[in-house]
């Protein structure tokens, strides 16, 4: 058995895995902060999936803290009810559920929160909240630290009373506690400023506070230890203020980095695919051996192997997986079947169109944020079905039905990928800088699965030329892609395995948003005529990615989770 799948404590609670899912906003909660049907259903999916401890995304324990519209609610007792439901559907599913107390500080504004906003100091913050907007906040006086110091307790309290199993107490990437720790954001001369016992002072206060009010319930104290920027918490005091979290009692410590200041891009704190895997784990590493509490690490430790070695070598207790379970819910399950999971790819779209103001979502997870629509899945079976096209739709589509059917993708090319291969060597993925290593890596775990699965897949195979392979299936998938218009394909094709999407200047140029329009949209055209036409008679034909209209991998993907999962009615699609 790995040693991820073996049972652990934190505090009072037996957890029975060592893997964690962190806070992230999800917008699936109402304008007013209420849980709703969404939350219960997408919460389930990762705990069905065999997390062992699911922690809800960040809430506030006052109005004044409040950073995102259709962020979760638990500074008043109206929303115990709508709290209570969710941890009885995390823990119905065999979870742990902790929350994360989080207050947004200077990182919000009025529109959003209602209140002005507070700080520790009125130095202006840059706030991105759908729009962008630079405000500033005003100065905490102490009956004001006194005040929010009780609004944490009091939001502990409540989570209680709803249930959770624990709380996270969040004093990392540029909030309110985080704020205290940066010299930067801290300009005070009292006891709450200048030296790192008295910037430390306010979080272990909360801390404090919050260990009173909830008795021996756990605490976790997630804390950014590095900030990254000039002015900002650097390492050896992040590491201190650790060491004094868990003297102060803290039950756990989850130990990240990063900030909305940090450099050369605030995507440090959730690390892009540019980055190595496990950026942070040294740091956990080095926390856990000055402590005697559980440490939790985050960061781009989705592969099995390196989450595995994370806990085996001792440099964490636990492992947090964020992205990765929005890509892969059942990423425990797998790990316990020894199947294959889907990966992540570390792109952030799932980070950065929430912040734009969509509801959470995932480039290679069709399902994600949408578990309501594919709760009453009715995936094909006992068919045969020929998928044509190897790319990143058909083979998530073949993925998706092979359970039932039986499956073979014809591709015509040697390898598995087709232009997504190619995406890695342009300047920029989704919105962040492009990685070969990590798209090729999401293309092998799609191909691994399938084999697993069973799915038979033919390379060298051109059905146009042998339009005979297709005769004995009862479903046509046409996962073909799309064309350059006037022949530029190949042209387009060598430029980029050339490298000249890097090139300075003429990079910039291409990532222009016309230019991507023309590149993703206008330039090409769909493929699926063409393939349509080989289908005889009697043979359902379906239609997913680019072959039915070209464009990003999110909705290519997508189609084919709609397909696979959401079969449209009539006898083509």
């Amino acid at each position: 058995m790995s040693i991820l799948l073996t049972p652990a404590r934190i505090g009072t609670v037996e957890i029975k895995n060592r893997i964690v899912m962190p806070s992230m906003t999800t917008r699936t909660a109402d304008s007013e902060g209420l849980v709703t049907d969404a939350s219960l259903a997408y919460y389930a999916a990762r705990a069905r999936g065999g997390t062992g401890l699911i922690t809800v995304e960040m809430a506030a324990p006052e109005r004044a803290g409040r950073h995102r519209r259709r962020e979760l609610g638990i500074y008043d007792d109206r929303f115990l009810p709508g709290l209570t439901r969710l941890t009885a559907e995390i823990q119905r599913h065999g979870a742990k559920a902790s929350i994360q107390l989080g207050h947004g500080g200077g990182h919000t504004r009025v529109d959003i929160c209602g209140e002005m906003p507070i700080a520790p100091s009125p130095i202006p913050h840059p706030v991105y909240e759908v729009t962008f907007e630079t405000i500033v906040p005003q100065e905490m006086s102490h009956a004001r630290i006194a005040e929010t110091t009780a609004a944490f307790a009091a939001a502990a309290w409540r989570a209680r009373r709803a249930g959770f199993d624990c709380v996270e107490i969040h004093a990392a990437h540029g909030y309110l506690i985080s704020q205290f720790h940066a010299p930067f954001e801290n300009r005070r001369i009292d006891e709450y400023g200048g030296s790192l016992e008295n910037r430390a002072r306010f979080g272990l206060e909360v801390l404090r506070a919050v260990k009173t009010a909830i008795g021996d319930m756990p605490v976790i104290y997630r804390l950014s230890v590095e900030d990254y920027f000039a002015g900002g918490l650097p390492w050896n005091e992040g590491k201190q203020i650790a060491i004094w979290a868990a003297d102060a009692g803290a039950d756990a410590l989850h130990i990240s980095a990063g900030h909305y200041r940090s450099l050369p891009t605030a995507h440090v704190m959730i690390p892009p695919m540019a980055m190595p895997d496990a950026p942070f784990l040294d740091f956990a590493s080095d926390v856990k051996k000055a402590v005697r509490v559980p440490v939790i690490a985050v960061g781009r430790l989705g592969d099995p192997a390196i989450a595995t070695a994370a806990v085996g070598d001792g440099k964490a207790d636990f492992v947090a997986l964020g992205r990765t379970l929005i890509a892969e819910p059942q990423w425990v399950e797998k790990l316990a079947r020894g199947e294959p999971a889907r990966r992540c790819l570390a792109c952030n779209t799932c980070v950065d169109e929430m912040r734009g103001g969509a509801g959470i979502g995932c480039v290679v997870n069709g399902a994600a944020g949408r578990e309501l629509l594919f709760a009453d899945a009715k995936p094909p079976q006992d068919e045969r079905i020929a998928v044509v096209g190897a790319g990143p739709a058909g083979l998530t589509y073949a993925s998706l039905v092979a359970d039932r059917n039986s499956v073979t993708v014809f591709e015509k090319d040697q390898q598995a990928g087709g232009s997504f291969r190619l995406a890695g060597k342009a300047p920029l993925f989704q919105g962040v800088e492009a990685d070969e290593i990590s798209l090729a890596q999401y293309i092998d775990s799609l191909v691994a699965a399938c084999l697993h699965k069973g799915v038979n897949i033919k390379y060298s195979a051109d059905v146009t030329a042998s339009p005979q392979l297709l005769a004995p299936f009862d479903r046509i998938v046409i996962a073909t892609g799309s064309r350059y218009r006037l022949g530029l394909g190949p042209i387009v094709r060598g430029a980029l395995s050339f490298g000249i999407g890097r090139w300075p200047g003429l990079g910039a140029f291409l990532m222009r948003a016309n230019m991507r329009d023309w590149l993703y949209h206008r330039a090409r055209l769909p493929t699926a005529e063409r393939f349509r036409a080989l289908a005889r008679p009697g043979q359902r034909v379906v239609v997913i990615g680019d072959a039915a209209r070209p464009g990003k991998s999110k909705p290519a993907i997508a189609s084919a989770f709609q397909a696979a999962l959401l079969q449209p009615c009539g006898p083509d699609a």
